[in-house]
């Protein structure tokens, strides 16, 4: 309330400051003509009690049309007729030039939205358009007896192919992947095998161990955004682990959380708090030429959906360790 006055003051101080000055005018003009002490002070005092009234009144209004105003912050954009009636042509310009803004605002919007759809529209045909040739060039490749080497280069790079479109759908699916859930309890062994399995070419062309726990665990989740998820993370381990192993087992410490482990390359420390900023590379992507830093990206933002949680921890040149807590919490606007 003290703000409140401090504010009317200021935004009155040219009236008030003359009527202080017409006081002190008729003030000095009373005393020039040797008019008695009584009447002077009488009128003085009659002036400022009906001051002290106008100021009241005044300032009730002015601090019921704050409190009109700011109760219209986040209605203003849906209902312009609300606004309190204009008392002069200043304030009918500046309701006027409030509603030219939200109109140009809505307007702006609406292109955005639609842009925004056109383009969601035509990039989910393509990349369903393009499953039909990567399925065909995958056929092709499987019809040798004997897969040579550069075959099984070949299958290893359209596999690579293959999952950036499954990753370009899963990016477009993110912001309505609500409406795509199905919560029940999941044994993580499952879900954990799928992802394993669908990178099992990869762990066998760069002879990559891995080390898989026999875990015994039942999650309530989502399990084909869980498996995106472990996608996404073995995706990582591999493209950075030359050599050794990926293990991935139950954290002995903390109850439902998952780790995935490798002996890649590490994450620098100055890059570890960014890597789930939405296309950062760091010195190990720009090193790689290929990375895209949407991967970790997706991953927590899926995760923080299905109200889960992700943390990385890493030392370069010893490797990565992924820890994803799977423990049971409210979900996220569902």
């Amino acid at each position: 309330m003290r703000f409140m006055f401090y504010s009317y003051i200021k935004s009155r101080l040219k009236v008030l400051l003359v009527f202080v000055l017409f006081i002190i005018i008729f003030t000095i003009v009373y005393a020039l003509y040797g008019l008695p002490l009584e009447p002077i002070v009488y009128s003085l005092e009659l002036v400022v009690v009906l001051g002290a009234v106008f100021v009241s009144i005044d300032f009730v209004g002015f601090y019921q049309k704050h409190q009109i105003l700011s109760g219209l912050i986040t209605s203003i954009a849906f209902n312009m007729k609300e606004l309190p009636n204009p008392k002069n042509l200043l304030e009918n310009d500046y309701q006027n030039l409030i509603k030219c803004l939200a109109e140009n605002r809505r307007d702006l919007i609406f292109q955005f939205d639609n842009k925004q759809t056109e383009m969601i529209d035509y990039y989910t045909l393509w990349a369903h358009q393009i499953k039909t040739p990567i399925s065909a060039m995958g056929l092709l490749l499987q019809t040798e007896d004997k897969p040579s080497e550069q075959t099984r280069a070949y299958q290893q790079e359209l596999f690579k192919i293959e999952q950036y479109v499954e990753m370009v759908l899963q990016y477009l699916r993110l912001e309505s992947m609500t409406s795509d859930l199905i919560i029940k309890e999941y044994d993580l062994l499952s879900s954990v095998k799928q992802a394993v399995k669908k990178y099992s070419m990869i762990f066998i062309n760069k002879k990559i161990a891995l080390d898989l726990e026999e875990i015994q665990c039942q999650v309530i989740t989502d399990e084909k955004w869980l498996v995106f998820v472990l996608e996404q993370i073995l995706s990582n381990a591999l493209k950075y682990t030359h050599q050794g192993k990926i293990a991935i087992y139950m954290d002995q410490e903390k109850e439902k959380t998952l780790i995935i482990e490798d002996t890649g390359v590490g994450i620098r420390d100055e890059d570890i708090l960014r890597i789930f900023d939405r296309g950062f590379t760091g010195y190990n992507g720009r090193m790689d030429k290929k990375s895209t830093g949407i991967g970790l990206y997706l991953s927590q933002q899926v995760l923080s959906k299905l109200s889960h949680s992700m943390t990385v921890t890493s030392e370069v040149g010893r490797g990565t360790k992924v820890r994803i807590d799977l423990s049971t919490r409210e979900f996220e606007a569902l």
